[in-house]
């Protein structure tokens, strides 16, 4: 049988319930839930990191971000020929980056061992620092400091600089149809696409969607977590959603293309997003939390093996998805791979998976999670700061919620003596995930009753 082409899109920050096909009522991912509707919809999917760059090392490596030491922003993934770029390739597939990287650059102090400092944040990533992506490479490292939403740059394989003038996910897009049309059709290939939106830009302190986007979409559902809370969500989730039906409008061009160059029907897609955004009502900025704001995302797959229109509600984790791209290509997923092939769910033949997800957290803390369908289970590192160190010998509990009677995670139950038992038993569950992972058995002090 033939081979698949593989394409991978992958937003960034985007929340699961920006899309129809996860209840978002107003008109933004139509594109996107139609996939959903053709292909399989997993319904309680989360990522294992809720940082950009962490995130991005997880689906690049199929490990955990402390095994690879990329535990926060700004360290670069380390070189390695056991990346999943390096697998299609070995296995006759031509691999495309197009997007942003955050994964070349180790800036910043630690107290860890996280290699010499170097630095490709404004500048060409040279090949060895790709991550084994060798056949067209189109990248910034921190896309958001070479460009702006309607204007800006990223760098060839020549590592020579390449602009743009227009939408930033227009214009990106443009690059993905220009390598899809010009490519020899030789091999298979695997693309993997980054988009930065609906990430904020940084430098401007806001959302950007297209122009009309405040207009637009003005008069959306407020979602169940923000209601009645501060945070910013009021002046920029219509941008985010701009933001995000953009990505979706593109997302047809690129299928468009694909079945003008007759080569719809052999492509599987998937799409999903490093985390989520909780708008400053967890915390000080938009992520690096335990909550369902911040880790709950949406995952979609079309094509060969994934058909028919599925729903999929087990929990899934980002770090499931490395050993499923292998797996469409006929690859063997290697074993140091945390991970599970989602077809055998989808399938049906998957043996004992698991009840819950396993999520580290960084830079605001050193800090543990498991979700099951039920529970949500946060521990931290009291008095140790989440940039300098990746991991800790103690945690004290931080959040427990009832998802069951409180979805929108309003209750903090960690303090109330009725829990007890299920803290208890919940922690000894996350200090199996840990210990399965690579990290060392912690002890978990409970906090203070209330």
């Amino acid at each position: 049988m033939k081979k698949p082409n593989i394409v991978f899109i992958l937003s960034d920050q985007q929340r699961h319930d920006t899309c129809g096909c996860f209840g978002q009522e107003l008109n933004v991912t139509p594109n996107l839930d139609k996939m959903a509707e053709e292909g399989v919809l997993f319904t309680n999917a989360f990522t294992c990191q809720p940082v950009c760059g962490p995130a991005r090392s997880c689906l690049q490596t199929g490990k955990y971000a402390t095994e690879t030491m990329c535990y926060r922003n700004g360290i670069a993934l380390p070189i390695s020929n056991e990346n999943i770029a390096n697998y299609f390739s070995k296995n006759g597939y031509e691999t495309a980056y197009i997007g942003k990287w955050h994964l070349a650059s180790t800036v910043m102090r630690s107290k860890e061992n996280i290699g010499k400092k170097c630095n490709y944040t404004m500048s060409p990533i040279p090949q060895e620092r790709r991550g084994g992506y060798k056949d067209y490479w189109l990248a910034a490292d921190l896309l958001e400091y070479t460009s702006h939403p309607y204007e800006g740059h990223f760098f060839d394989g020549d590592m020579k600089k390449v602009d743009f003038d227009g939408y930033r996910v227009d214009c990106m897009t443009d690059f993905v149809l220009e390598y899809l049309h010009s490519r020899s059709r030789a091999k298979p290939f695997f693309l993997f696409i980054s988009y930065l939106e609906p990430h904020q830009q940084n430098n401007e302190q806001r959302f950007v969607g297209p122009n009309d986007s405040s207009e637009v979409f003005k008069d959306f559902k407020i979602p169940g977590d923000l209601k009645g809370t501060e945070g910013d969500w009021r002046e920029f989730f219509p941008e985010f959603l701009g933001c995000c039906h953009s990505i979706d409008k593109n997302l047809k061009r690129i299928q468009d293309e694909l079945e003008n160059l007759e080569m719809m029907e052999d492509t599987i897609f998937l799409y999903t997003s490093d985390h989520g955004c909780h708008f400053k009502t967890r915390n000080a900025e938009y992520k690096r939390s335990c909550h369902d704001s911040s880790v709950h995302i949406p995952l979609i797959v079309k094509g060969r093996g994934f058909l028919g229109g599925k729903k999929i509600s087990e929990l899934v984790s980002l770090i499931d998805i490395p050993p499923t791209l292998l797996r469409c290509a006929g690859i063997t997923p290697p074993k140091h791979m945390r991970g599970r092939p989602l077809q055998d769910l989808v399938n049906g033949t998957a043996k004992n998976w698991p009840q819950e997800v396993f999520i580290q957290i960084s830079e605001t803390q050193v800090g543990r999670a498991i979700r099951t369908k039920k529970w949500k289970y946060s521990v931290k590192a009291p008095k140790i700061d989440g940039w300098l160190y990746a991991k800790s010998d103690t945690y004290m509990e931080d959040f427990l919620y009832d998802l069951e009677n409180d979805k929108h995670e309003r209750k903090n139950l960690v303090g109330d003596l009725d829990y007890i038992d299920i803290r208890d038993e919940l922690a000894e569950i996350l200090k199996r995930r840990m210990v399965e992972a690579g990290e060392k058995i912690p002890k978990i002090f409970p906090k203070a009753f209330e």
